[in-house]
């Protein structure tokens, strides 16, 4: 594997390792400093509370240096961390929020700044494949992370995981410094717009965003509206314990890990689209596999929600880098991120409402939301040429053809055996074609037909279209 594709990928194993064991183990130690379990369930909202302020967040990516700044963040990200270590009773419980609000903010500007440098280390054949793999490494991290967190938690206590999740952004940043970026040319003031409803405009005026960051926000907020479902499908419905939660969700892990592996490639096979619209009919099948009276139904179903929701997540984060000028990378995917985790906030207060009108209610709901929006995102992929299709092509015209064109000769192409016309002077008509070959007398010009100058007559008056047929 060539060296940018591993450090990304190592950098995306440590962030998960290090984010995952700190979260679990947060809410467990103000559950044990508190006894409140509504405190321990308020530090996870802290952390994806900063989310909302992803189009902000993205836009100082676009004004400062995007790798100093990265690396910026994991350092200070580490000294946060490193004030836990003065938690000594419920008085201080409050710094635990706090670092929960700094993980937040840190995601936020991580992931916006990694979709921002990604394009700038690797080709574009490259961008889906990473992706998956990096999708892969931090699912595989939350299948190990938590118990060793859990673990270390209950042998040494919070200072402990502390001390081990602080080292984590340290050595991501030591990975930063290592890449080889391409130099990309700086944009012009008139190619960097002001402002956030710029990323937002952008997004929006791109089918392939729009439409692979929709999928995938249907796609994530449908699994926060179904969390309630679940739960009351396992413990109510099928009967069993609430340990076996867990088992699905390491199920659910796998799936993502599979899923990850392939994405990339299936990306470069078809398209984002494409393969978002298969990731959201996939999240839809297993909601509706759910609702099957077996546990080995719901297993199945997790595997498949596994797969399904990365593929949606790895097509948007993709598009958003292929599609997007380099200028507006930062506020084009924090706006993204904004758009597709945003939402999850409001689904899951309204699952857990809705579980009380039937728990397979909900799931077919859910399943419902998300086959509509997959089915209308492929009928429009399938429906003839697309206006923006056509906007872009008045766009070009408008603009003149590129420079290559120009450089052509003009006129239709010579045919076989003739000799080249040669270009006329500014203000001179062009000189007429010579005959084909000697091997026949020359005979009259024929008149030239209706519409269609004669072979001495004037070149066409779109002469570029001819010159790039």
């Amino acid at each position: 594997m060539r060296r940018n594709p591993a450090l990304f990928i190592a950098i995306s194993l440590l962030s998960g390792f290090g984010s995952s064991a700190m979260s679990l183990v947060a809410g467990i130690w103000i559950l044990d400093l508190t006894g409140s379990a509504s405190l321990a369930a308020l530090a996870g909202l802290c952390v994806y509370a900063p989310v909302l302020g992803g189009p902000w967040l993205g836009g100082l990516l676009d004004r400062a240096p995007r790798r100093p700044l990265v690396i910026a963040v994991n350092l200070a990200l580490s000294i946060v961390l490193l004030s836990l270590l003065t938690v000594r009773g419920p008085g201080q419980t409050w710094l635990i929020f706090l670092v929960a609000c700094a993980y937040g903010l840190s995601y936020v500007l991580i992931d916006a700044g990694e979709t921002a440098l990604l394009p700038s280390a690797l080709s574009p054949t490259e961008l889906g494949g990473v992706n998956g793999w990096r999708s892969s490494a931090q699912e595989g991290m939350k299948l190990v992370a938590p118990l060793v967190g859990a673990g270390l938690y209950a042998w040494r206590g919070g200072h402990a995981v502390v001390l081990l999740s602080a080292a984590m952004p340290v050595l991501g940043a030591v990975l930063y410094a290592a890449l080889r970026l391409k130099r990309m040319p700086p944009a012009r003031p008139a190619d960097r717009p002001r402002g956030v409803r710029a990323g937002l405009a952008v997004l929006l005026a791109q089918r392939a965003l729009r439409v692979t960051v929709v999928l995938a926000a249907v796609s994530i907020a449908m699994s926060g509206f179904t969390t309630a479902a679940n739960y009351a499908i396992v413990t109510r419905e099928l009967g069993l314990p609430t340990t076996f939660l867990g088992v699905l969700l390491s199920a659910q892990g796998a799936g993502s890990v599979v899923g990850g592996l392939v994405v990339g490639r299936l990306i470069a096979r078809w398209s984002p689209v494409t393969v978002g619209v298969a990731g959201t009919a996939l999240f839809a099948v297993s909601c509706l596999v759910r609702c099957l009276p077996w546990w080995s139904g719901t297993v199945a179903a997790s595997v498949v929600a596994g797969i399904g929701l990365p593929w949606a997540l790895v097509a948007a984060v993709t598009a958003v880098q292929t599609h997007t000028p380099t200028a507006m990378l930062g506020r084009v995917s924090g706006t993204a991120n904004t758009a597709m985790f945003g939402p999850v906030a409001l689904a899951i207060p309204l699952g857990s409402a809705a579980v009380h009108l039937g728990d397979r209610l909900t799931l077919i709901a859910a399943a419902v939301i998300c086959l509509a929006t997959a089915v209308g995102a492929a009928h429009r992929t399938r429906s003839g040429e697309r206006p923006s299709a056509r906007r872009w092509r008045r766009r070009r015209s408008a603009a003149g053809p590129p420079e290559v064109l120009r450089d052509l000769p003009s006129g239709p192409p010579a045919a076989p055996g003739s000799r080249p016309t040669p270009a006329a002077p500014p203000g001179r008509p062009p000189r007429a074609a010579s005959a084909p070959g000697p091997a026949t007398p020359r005979r009259p010009a024929r008149p030239a037909r209706r519409g269609r100058p004669g072979p001495a007559g004037p070149a066409p008056p779109d002469s570029r279209r001819g010159a790039g047929r």
